[in-house]
């Protein structure tokens, strides 16, 4: 997982017919999300490090 602007992770290809997941961090005023090129977005954290654990947390191994 890497933060906004920078390439992402890539992945085995899973139930969304996609071959690889790119996941970054967004940052939107005090909050950080963490955001997937398949669409998945998570939860808004205050915690940057808690955005980049659930953007690894989606990325399949």
């Amino acid at each position: 997982m890497l933060d906004q602007g920078d390439s992402g992770n890539t992945g085995n290809a899973d139930h969304t017919g996609l071959a690889e997941h790119r996941t970054y961090v967004l940052e939107k005023g005090a909050f950080a999300m963490a955001r997937c090129s398949c669409g998945w977005l998570g939860p808004a954290r205050r915690a940057r490090s808690r955005a980049r654990t659930d953007a690894d947390s989606h990325t399949p191994a």
